[in-house]
């Protein structure tokens, strides 16, 4: 056995699981959250999985460190006191530990992600 977990055709996979909303919504009604976590043998305590959120708006509070890869979707990511920066599908991002800001997600936005402990 490899361990190895493969998803296949992750921007259109079904079986999200459904993860509520936001738990700072900007826009109302609250745009609704799912996705898949992964468990991932030697990770430690780094979290990864693939994540989708429903058009609206946002405050990112996560204080960790995240790898994420846009697989569906369009967004504008708005950092505290940074220009808004225009994402899509086909884009990586590295967000340095404590970085906030606003989410507006535009097009369903789906992507995998890793969240550093």
């Amino acid at each position: 056995m490899t361990g190895i977990t493969i998803l296949r055709q992750s921007a259109t996979i079904g079986g999200l699981q459904d993860q509520g909303t936001p738990a700072r919504p900007l826009s109302q009604p609250p745009c609704r959250l799912s996705g898949i976590d992964v468990e991932l043998a030697g990770a430690g305590e780094n979290k990864s999985g693939i994540w989708q959120c429903e058009p609206g708006r946002f405050e990112r509070q996560l204080a960790n460190a995240e790898v994420m890869h846009i697989i569906a979707g369009a967004c504008t990511f708005t950092p505290t006191g940074g220009e808004a920066l225009q994402i899509r599908a086909g884009d990586t991002l590295f967000f340095p530990a404590h970085t906030t800001g606003e989410w507006h997600v535009h097009e369903t936005l789906r992507k995998v992600f890793v969240v550093m402990a």
